[in-house]
Order: C-alpha cells, then structure tokens, then sequence
C-alpha cells in the first residue's frame, strides 16, 4: 500500500509541478490585426486629392493630400451598406497650394462603412469629379 501512496504522491507531485511551470510561463504576446486599408486617387486635369482610407470598424480614417490648382476642395462621404449617408467631411477651399489631409469619418453602425465616396470639388463646392471606394 505504501509503494502505491507512492505512485499516486509521485504523479500528483508531476501534475502540480507541471501544471505549476505552465501557470508560472509567459503569457502569449496578443497579436494586432492591422486595419484593412485602400488607397485612393481623383485626380482632375493638374488638381488631384490622393491617399489612404483605413478601414475601422465603426469609422474610417482619411490620410493624404490635396493639390489644388486654382481653387478647389476635397469631399469624403461614408456610406452603410444600404446606402445610407453615415458621415460626411470636407475640406475648405484651397487655391493654388498642396494641403496635407487628415480626418475620420464616423461609421456608428454594425459592420461600419461599406464605401467612401472621394470627390473633387471646385471652389464652389460643385463636384469635379468623384470616385467610390468599398470596403475591402
């Protein structure tokens, strides 16, 4: 009986030793998933507004330039998958100089937003030109 107390003591000593080296050992480091990101371009005649869209899950991040020759703007619209405006920015007007662009555009619904609209617009506000994005 006693070599059996034995036994049984030798592998609950492992299991706790064991378990114990496992508890005592460095958490897994947790892994970011990068945002999808899209770059986008609208260019019209020497004018353009150029850059990325990031992908977040309930807005999306604007990053890039606008070069105006003469006077323009630059337009985002963020859109649900039904269609639906969800956020909507701009820049003012800009004439005759390159302008760095940085913003967000809120997407509060499930899913975020399917698709960004870019246009470029003249200094009246007026479209240019404008281009869909989607949502990678």
């Amino acid at each position: 009986m006693k070599t059996h107390l034995a036994a049984v003591g030798s592998v609950v000593g492992s299991a706790v030793l064991t378990a114990g080296a496992l508890l005592g050992a460095p958490a897994a480091s947790a892994q970011t998933t990068a945002y999808p990101t899209t770059p986008f371009d609208v260019t019209y005649g020497a004018s353009y507004v150029r850059g990325t869209l990031t992908w977040y899950n309930r807005s999306v991040g604007v990053e890039g330039t606008l070069r105006a020759v003469g006077c323009r703007r630059a337009w985002f619209g963020a859109y649900s998958a039904s269609h639906s405006q969800l956020d909507v920015k701009s820049t003012s007007t800009k004439c005759d100089v390159t302008y760095p662009i940085k913003t967000l555009l809120n997407a509060d619904v499930p899913g975020g937003a399917a698709y960004v609209i870019v246009c470029l617009d003249d200094a009246n506000a007026n479209p240019l030109k404008c281009e869909r994005y989607y949502r990678p």
